[in-house]
């Protein structure tokens, strides 16, 4: 073949397979290489990336790297991010009519877990026990407890206060909640 100008080549289509071969200068002699052992293995450094289409997915174990801006953590790597829902058993409760369970969801930023969820009953939601409790929390609280602020809307009164979470247990405010009671609740937890 003779010599072309790359101009006057045809254009390749796209995607590139990987497959392909490109020639390359290597110990003074020429080679060939294909378009994926270009990049293999190799670390990538630019000011930003644009992604136009797909996502950015990260291997299993790794994560998004912040020791750039240096703190004083122990770790400078979010290595988890999930989205998910999950099934509130009602231990402590008692229902008289209709009960929905809506908005149980949960989104974890490393070890931080956001939930959320309603019970809406048609008659009533009614605490059986000295302790009103929830189990099933999407994920086991780091340590023994922890404690934190939740929203409850309880019919006509809506409160807010300390919860306690042991385990994958929460720990609501004792409460007697009348005809057509709703309960939104929605807090954080550490894992």
């Amino acid at each position: 073949m003779a010599n072309s100008k790359i101009s006057a080549l045809p254009a390749s289509t796209t995607p590139l397979a990987g497959t392909e071969v490109l020639p390359i200068v290597q110990s003074s002699a020429t080679k060939q290489v294909s378009v994926a052992n270009l990049t293999t293995g190799r670390a990538i450094s630019a000011t930003q990336l644009t992604l136009t289409t797909g996502n950015l997915i990260v291997a299993n174990g790794q994560g998004i790297d912040f020791s750039a801006t240096p703190g004083t953590g122990t770790s400078e790597l979010l290595a988890d991010y999930e989205e998910g829902t999950w099934t509130p058993v009602y231990g402590s409760f008692t229902f008289g009519g209709t009960t929905t369970t809506t908005n149980a969801k949960y989104t974890k930023i490393g070890r931080c877990v956001y939930v959320t969820f309603t019970v809406s009953d048609s008659v009533s939601i009614v605490c059986t026990t000295g302790v009103s409790f929830i189990t099933g929390l999407p994920f086991v609280v780091g340590g023994s407890s922890t404690t934190t602020t939740v929203n409850e809307n309880t019919g006509a009164s809506i409160g807010v206060g300390l919860v306690y979470v042991s385990g994958n247990n929460l720990f609501l405010p004792t409460f007697t909640a009348g005809a057509g009671q709703v309960i939104n609740t929605s807090f954080f937890y550490f894992v």
